[in-house]
């Protein structure tokens, strides 16, 4: 019989879901509302009623499940399997793998969704065949995951990665972690629509409106998407002195952009390159099945660990 993972990428509005093959394959996916206005409860139910259908539907499609994998935001600790805290669902040291484990009756794994988006993106996206691989994810926030060797790095606190709360403008823009001048605050898809808005006296403003006007040579578009760049830059240029990986893979909604954000990224990173080797970078590959086919992989990973 063949087999599947079930896995489950949760978002703060929305879950992607999807039966996974050992090899990557993607077999059967859907999605489903989070519904995190009902409480972290609610949220957590959710969840493991969804993995129980996924589950019954694999068996009734012929294939065995062997595992579940969950990949939740925040602040995860994948040794013990608790959702240790998220803001986007409210949870607060939530046992999610021992939940998932009891309810489905096999093996789970429970990661972080960008350090799983990473993990996928590093074995079968776009830094597939690399040894030392940083995803960075710019969305509504900033996160990023490094893989060395096929392995995922989660720090000792399960907090690693969070790239977008380095402070590359000192005392500029106030950040949601109570910092100010912090990348997420200055280059996130959120941080460049809300500053054109100031500017432009347009409320509607989004990234992707300051990417394609930008594109179009509206100057103030240019003129944010060019400070974006740069903020975006010295983060990756601090990123490359901590880690000094041969490939950046950047994701997220930003990264829809293409070569509008890669092109002067590239460009920007080389200016500021002293004694550093310059990485690669790359746009991601596999788009919003990342996390459902990391979440696979982190389920596959722990089975033979196991």
């Amino acid at each position: 019989m063949s087999r599947a993972v079930v896995a489950l990428d949760v978002g703060g509005t929305g879950m992607k879901c999807a039966l996974v093959r050992p090899d990557g394959t993607v077999h059967h996916e859907e999605r489903h509302p989070t519904r995190a206005d009902r409480g972290p409860a609610a949220v957590t139910e959710n969840i493991l009623a969804v993995a129980e259908s996924l589950a019954g539907r694999a068996r009734a499609e012929g294939l065995e499940p062997i595992a579940t994998g969950i990949a939740v935001p925040g602040v995860v600790d994948e040794v013990t399997g608790v959702a240790v805290w998220s803001s986007n669902i409210g949870f607060r040291d939530v046992p999610l793998r021992d939940l998932a484990r009891q309810r489905l009756g096999m093996p789970a794994a429970l990661g972080h969704d960008v350090r799983v988006g990473a993990l996928a993106e590093a074995r079968l996206g776009a830094g597939r065949g690399r040894r030392h691989v940083l995803f960075v994810a710019i969305g509504t926030g900033i996160a990023a995951g490094l893989v060395v060797d096929g392995s995922g790095y989660p720090g000792a606190h399960g907090a690693a990665g969070e790239l977008g709360h380095v402070v590359v403008r000192p005392g500029g823009t106030p950040c949601g972690c109570g910092l100010r001048g912090c990348l997420e605050a200055e280059t996130s898809a959120r941080a460049i629509g809300r500053r054109y808005a100031e500017l432009s006296g347009n409320p509607d403003a989004t990234a992707f409106d300051v990417a394609t006007r930008a594109a179009q040579g509206e100057e103030l578009a240019r003129q944010v998407w060019r400070d974006a760049v740069e903020a975006l830059a010295d983060g990756l240029l601090t990123a490359q002195a901590l880690y000094d990986v041969g490939v950046i893979v950047l994701g997220g909604g930003l990264a829809e952009a293409g070569d509008d954000l890669l092109d002067p990224v590239r460009a920007a990173l080389a200016q500021r390159v002293t004694f550093h080797r310059a990485p690669e970078i790359v746009r991601a590959e596999l788009g919003d099945t990342a996390g459902c086919k990391g979440a696979a992989l982190l389920a596959l990973d722990s089975l033979k660990e196991s």
